[in-house]
């Protein structure tokens, strides 16, 4: 069986569940070494449990990422391990709530800022250099059509992701010319928890499971992919 990640160091964040659950197992199975980012301890330690089962490993990083110095140490405890990292996948997102955005809280707004954008900024601040020294450094941010959509009431979570959007695109053009390459994907409607808070008036039934993202999220991560500042969208 093919292991195009094989040997390699690959940072996922939201992995306890969701897309970044599905992708960090086959991130696994495809061979590389996955250090596991989420808030939920439980979440982890059940995603150990069946990347081990599978033959594959994995480290865990339990980490609120609101903590922004919590997230400028990761870089120096990677070095630390394993002198560089290989590919980053930044999952994690915040839907924030669904609202006209003159009563929006501000904290929640907040709250998605903080983690949609700047937590992003602070590991690409964090990563940068460890990637730089991987052979083919490669990163992957999860978007949203909601980004370019413009849809009543989902303002918090839209105007984040379209931030996130710039970010990566930005970091990609200050990629070029070096072994890193960056790209976003975005994964379309997917069971999830996040799109049942979102539509709770929908039949999880008709949509697809996060899995079905996780060969498209690995072949992106691959040293083998030469795609630079795309943003790339789930086809069924």
């Amino acid at each position: 069986m093919s292991k195009p990640l094989s040997n390699r160091i690959i940072l996922v964040t939201g992995a306890s569940r969701g897309v970044g659950r599905a992708a960090a197992k086959a991130i696994a199975d495809a061979g590389a070494h996955v250090i596991a980012l989420a808030r939920t301890v439980g979440g982890l330690e059940e995603l150990d449990d069946e990347i081990q089962k599978a033959g594959g490993s994995a480290t865990l990083v339990p980490l609120d990422l609101r903590d922004g110095a919590a997230l400028d140490r990761l870089g120096a405890s990677i070095f630390e391990r394993w002198g560089k990292l290989d590919g980053f996948l930044g999952n994690a997102g915040q839907l924030g709530q669904l609202s006209p955005l003159n009563h929006l809280d501000p904290k929640v707004f907040q709250e998605a800022v903080d983690v949609n954008v700047i937590a992003n900024y602070r590991l690409v601040r964090s990563l940068d250099p460890l990637l730089r020294r991987s052979n083919a450094g490669r990163v992957l941010f999860v978007t949203s059509g909601a980004a370019r959509k413009h849809t009543p009431f989902w303002g918090a979570y839209a105007i984040t992701k379209a931030a996130l959007e710039s970010l990566a695109l930005t970091y990609a053009a200050e990629c070029e010319g070096t072994n890193v390459r960056v790209n976003l994907l975005s994964p379309g409607p997917l069971r999830t928890k996040m799109r049942a808070k979102a539509m709770p008036g929908e039949d999880p039934g008709t949509l697809q499971p996060p899995e079905v993202v996780a060969p498209l999220v690995v072949a992106l991560l691959s040293p083998e992919c030469t795609r630079q500042g795309e943003i790339v969208e789930y086809r069924k």
